[in-house]
C-alpha cells in the first residue's frame, strides 16, 4: 500500500495501526520541508540582497567608466581632436548665432514698443495740451469781457461821480 511520504507492507490486519503512523510521518515531513523552505527562502532573500549590494556599485562604476571613455576618446588622436574641436566651433557658432537671433528680436521688439508708447503718450499730452488751451482762451476771453465790462461801468460811474460832483461844487450852499 502507498502513502504520502513512505511504502510501507503489511497485512491488512495491521493496517489501522500502519496508516497512524504514516499519517503522522508526513505531517514530521510537511514540517520539516516547510522549514527547510523557509530556510532556504530566507537565504534566497539574503543572497538576493548581498548579490544586489555588490551589483549596483559595480554597475555604477562600469557605466562611469563607459561615460568617460566615450567624453575621453575623441580626444586621444590628433585627428579624433581636430574634428571635435571644430564640432565644438559649430556648435558654439550656432548657439550664438541663435542667441544674437533671439537678442536682436527682443531689442527690436522693446523698441517698437517705446516707439509705440511713446507715441501714445505724445498724442495724449497733444490733446491734453488742446484742451487747455482752449480752456485758457475761453478764460481769457471770458475775464477780458469781464475787465471791459467793468472797465465801462466804472468809467461810467466816475462820470456820474465826477457830475455829481461838479453840481455840488458849482451850486453855492
Amino acid at each position: 500500500m502507498a502513502t504520502n511520504a513512505r511504502t510501507t507492507t503489511g497485512s491488512a490486519s495491521s493496517t489501522g495501526s500502519t496508516a497512524q503512523r504514516t499519517h503522522h510521518h508526513s505531517d514530521t515531513t510537511q514540517v520539516r520541508e516547510g522549514v527547510t523552505k523557509a530556510r532556504h527562502g530566507a537565504t534566497a532573500i539574503v543572497r538576493n540582497g548581498a548579490e544586489r549590494a555588490v551589483d549596483v556599485p559595480v554597475g555604477a562604476v562600469l557605466t562611469v567608466r563607459d561615460r568617460v571613455t566615450e567624453v575621453v576618446e575623441p580626444w586621444t588622436t590628433g585627428s579624433s581632436r581636430e574634428k571635435e574641436l571644430k564640432s565644438l566651433r559649430t556648435q558654439v557658432t550656432r548657439e550664438l548665432s541663435k542667441f544674437e537671433r533671439r537678442g536682436g528680436q527682443a531689442r527690436r521688439k522693446a523698441n517698437r514698443r517705446v516707439r509705440s508708447s511713446r507715441t501714445r503718450m505724445e498724442r495724449e499730452v497733444k490733446a491734453r495740451r488742446r484742451e487747455v488751451e482752449k480752456a485758457v482762451r475761453a478764460n481769457r476771453a471770458r475775464v477780458e469781457k469781464a475787465v471791459k465790462d467793468n472797465r465801462v461801468k466804472l468809467e461810467e460811474q466816475l462820470k456820474k461821480a465826477q457830475t455829481v460832483v461838479t453840481d455840488r461844487a458849482s451850486t453855492p450852499a
